[in-house]
């Protein structure tokens, strides 16, 4: 299907709507009004701003790019003008915050404040003003393309049928194997844990404060494998990019100065600051995460081993079990049924299992409940151990989308054709009616729609 609207940031500027002028930006160089649509027009600067931005966050660039982001600017001038009859309002808040996660990635991949505002040749201020003019558009624009979109409806049972029986199969997604688990979980003793880590850091710490190296020491004890190696040094970035009990311990503290112990979901950290500049900052810590003895393994293993011993002489239903012993909420009381956390989905693929228990499962048959083994939660960026035994509850082959199979997602697909097909018509009909002047050095590209040269 066609992509309809990228996600290219557009530069928007009220000036006379008739003809094509010059004037000049950055240091003397010429700029040139490119493109008029309806009373918006759109400045080579403009272009050349989204391109240098695209270029700052990693992109290749080159004239087809210039095309394909002057035609996205074209459509989002579209949606913006008639958001704009129609007296939409924007969403501050939204926009607060996509600026300050925008504005944190760039400085974080140009090295600094310094660095960005050489490498724009402005003043950050002064991007950010203009960042927000951009973003309060792009929330005028987005509004008004879900308008359009929500107004396409759903597709009925029929609907869906019909638009099944019709489309190419070669363009529906092959659904990888999927998995149906319940599980009973144990946890080991997360208090006793805390405490060990808790001390080692604090001896840690007395001997940084009275005089050894915290680099040495990171490297002997850190367990933050990307760091460790460089003396626990983290780099320059934004302070957006970590959790925000790391970053706000970080930011309070002098260069030089050594922190408090710090818990976040990864484990426990004591920081040192190297320096810090605006949002940005580098420091080293020391990362250490709660292990548990073979003693809680073995106590988990027991226990585990004779509920699945009552389960499987039937005296013991697996769902039951779960209900009573498993200490995890989440699927305890769904008699131990997992679902994804975020599509609710009760079907998993391989690559969405972690591999300790599909490690486990890949052998088992429909029925069948695992010995006890250790895993890990959802906690952290790397999980925390557990224990738990599994019953593979379901086996669906790979295999392409099927309407009796895979119906609710053949509906998702057909309505997306809807709304795609609602913002298509909304878009061609614009461009029908809506005066639209391109200048000369465009007029090679090639462009995803007609109509934009008359």
């Amino acid at each position: 299907m066609r992509k309809l609207i990228s996600s290219a940031i557009v530069f928007l500027f009220l000036i006379v709507p008739f003809g094509l002028t010059a004037q000049r930006y950055n240091d003397g160089l010429i700029d040139k009004t490119i493109a008029i649509i309806g009373n918006e027009a759109i400045f080579l600067s403009q272009l050349e701003a989204e391109v240098q931005m695209m270029q700052a966050n990693g992109y290749l660039s080159d004239r087809n790019t210039r095309c394909m982001v002057l035609e996205n600017m074209l459509v989002q001038n579209l949606f913006l003008t008639q958001a704009r009859l129609d007296s939409l309002v924007v969403k501050e808040d939204n926009v607060t915050m996509e600026l300050e996660q925008r504005m944190a990635q760039v400085v974080s991949n140009l090295g600094g404040e310094k660095e960005a505002e050489e490498y724009f040749r402005r003043p950050l201020h002064e991007l950010e003003k203009d960042w927000r003019d951009v973003l309060r558009n792009q929330s005028l624009i987005q509004q008004k393309q879900q308008e359009i979109a929500s107004k396409a409806g759903s597709a009925t049972p029929t609907d869906v049928v019909k638009f099944y029986n019709r489309i190419d199969k070669d363009s529906l997604p092959i659904i990888s194997t999927q998995y149906k688990l319940s599980q009973i979980v144990l946890y080991p003793d997360k208090e006793k844990a805390k405490l060990a880590v808790k001390e080692r850091l604090l001896a840690l710490r007395e001997r940084i404060i009275n005089g050894e190296r915290f680099a040495t020491l990171a490297t002997l004890y850190s367990e933050d494998p990307g760091s460790a190696g460089r003396g626990g040094e983290l780099r320059k970035a934004s302070k957006s990019i970590y959790w925000p009990q790391f970053s706000d311990a970080a930011m309070s503290l002098k260069n030089g100065q050594v922190s408090q112990i710090v818990e976040t979901p990864d484990g426990f950290h004591i920081i040192q600051m190297i320096e810090k500049d605006g949002d940005m900052f580098n420091a080293r810590h020391i990362l250490i995460k709660p292990t548990y003895g073979s003693e809680d393994r073995t106590a988990a293993f027991k226990k585990l081993d004779s509920i699945r011993t009552e389960i499987l002489k039937d005296s013991l239903k697996f769902d039951m079990a779960a209900r009573i012993y498993s200490e995890d909420p989440m699927s305890a009381v769904a008699g131990g049924l997992m679902a994804d956390e975020m599509s609710g989905s009760t079907y998993f693929e391989k690559d969405v299992l972690k591999p300790m228990d599909y490690s486990i499962i890949k052998d088992m048959k429909v029925g069948d409940v695992s010995e006890p083994f250790e895993s890990t939660d959802n906690e952290g960026r790397n999980g925390h151990t557990i224990y738990k035994i599994i019953k593979l509850e379901e086996i669906v082959p790979s295999h392409v989308a099927d309407i009796e199979k895979d119906f609710e997602l053949i509906q998702r697909i057909a309505n997306q054709d809807l709304q795609v097909k609602a913002i298509d018509n909304f878009v061609n009909e614009k461009i029908s009616t809506t005066y639209i002047k391109i200048d000369d050095m465009f007029k090679q590209c090639d462009w995803e729609r007609s109509g934009w040269i008359k």
